[in-house]
């Protein structure tokens, strides 16, 4: 009896064993993907999955706050590959959230435009791969604002828009950087009391009777086609998406990139310093970074490649304003600057001031 009772768990320790390891098998085949929304070709995942037999499960965020709380939470065990704009990049190296990549695994790379092979963001591109690449610009309606300044001064100035309704961007990075490049300070700007003042332009801005709120991308463009504000900060892929699909309501909606500056952005790849499947998740840029897929991607989604093999299968869209920029508005860009540390501090601080206030 004892010796059956034995047996009988150690089969039942082994069947545990055998079961686990099957698992484990199986979740070998997954790739796990944290992702903005909207922002990735079905058709490309499928084509992977066919290529490599394996299932790609998709999650989504809507900011990057929302992005680093939830790999801080867990999530970084629980993702392959994550897509950080430019300006999270250095904090999610520092705080030891992200892998340095094989770059024998990742053939590909050679396709990578000069200009994003070596950013300032990540010297020596060791952690990250670029994704897309576009600008943040002011979105309005040309019926209003028949001769709208290419400037800020169209959302900071009363005296330019004394009685329309506009909203300023939820991203607080990207605000106050326009509040700064307004002020002649630059989009990039870190001083301390170049932010105090960009702070204030926003509060007194922010208790203006025409102001409408803090509205991201998309829906800042879905309230201006309604007619809810008439100018408001958005991104020129956004923009550009929006006016394919709706040319008849985006007659009169134009882009532009305020002469003062304003952001160039870089989403990336990376790869989670706990991610349950590093080769795969390799494997996954490396096809991203393929010409074909490139073009692809850009092409469903709207914003430009840094991938310059995918350039000769790009639509003629993606090479021409407002994807590309003139080389006139190349000039006013900017990356966002990474925060860190006491900085970091500093700027939240100012940033909840203008919420709460």
């Amino acid at each position: 009896m004892k010796r059956r009772i034995i047996t009988t768990q150690v089969a039942l320790a082994l069947g545990g064993l055998m079961l686990a390891g099957a698992a484990a098998a199986q979740d070998e085949n997954k790739l796990y993907l944290f992702n903005w929304t909207e922002y990735m070709d079905p058709d490309i995942i499928q084509a992977f999955e066919d290529q490599y037999d394996v299932e790609v499960v998709q999650s989504y965020y809507n900011s990057l706050p929302e992005m680093a709380a939830k790999l801080n939470a867990g999530g970084v065990s629980q993702y392959d590959v994550i897509f950080p704009s430019n300006y999270y990049v250095p904090r999610l190296i520092q705080s030891g959230l992200v892998q340095k990549l094989d770059k024998s695994k990742l053939p590909n790379l050679d396709n990578v435009m000069d200009e994003f092979a070596d950013p300032s963001y990540d010297p020596g591109a060791e952690y990250s791969v670029p994704y897309q690449w576009g600008t943040s610009g002011i979105v309005y309606d040309t019926n209003t604002f028949p001769d709208a300044p290419k400037s800020w001064s169209l959302l900071f100035d009363p005296e330019v828009n004394p009685d329309q309704p506009f909203a300023l961007m939820g991203d607080g990075q990207v605000s106050m950087g326009a509040a700064c490049a307004y002020l002649g300070k630059g989009y990039d700007c870190t001083n301390p009391d170049d932010w105090k003042a960009a702070a204030k332009l926003l509060l007194d801005t922010k208790h203006r009777d025409t102001f409408s709120g803090f509205t991201d991308g998309t829906p800042a463009l879905q309230q201006i086609q309604r007619g809810v504000v008439r100018a408001a900060v958005s991104y020129n892929g956004d923009y550009l998406q929006q006016k394919q699909e709706n040319p008849d309501a985006y007659e009169h909606i134009a882009f532009m990139i305020p002469d003062e500056g304003t952001e160039m952005w870089v989403d990336t790849m990376m790869i989670p310093a706990e991610a349950p499947h590093p080769n795969l998740a390799h494997e996954f840029i490396n096809f991203i970074l393929d010409a074909k897929i490139g073009a692809q991607l850009s092409n469903y989604i709207y914003y430009a490649s840094p991938n310059k093999a995918a350039q000769p299968d790009l639509d003629e869209v993606l090479t021409q304003p407002p994807v590309l920029p003139s080389e006139a508005d190349r000039g006013h860009l900017e990356f966002t600057p990474s925060l860190q540390g006491d900085e970091l501090q500093m700027f939240q601080q100012l940033w909840t001031e203008v919420q709460s206030r």
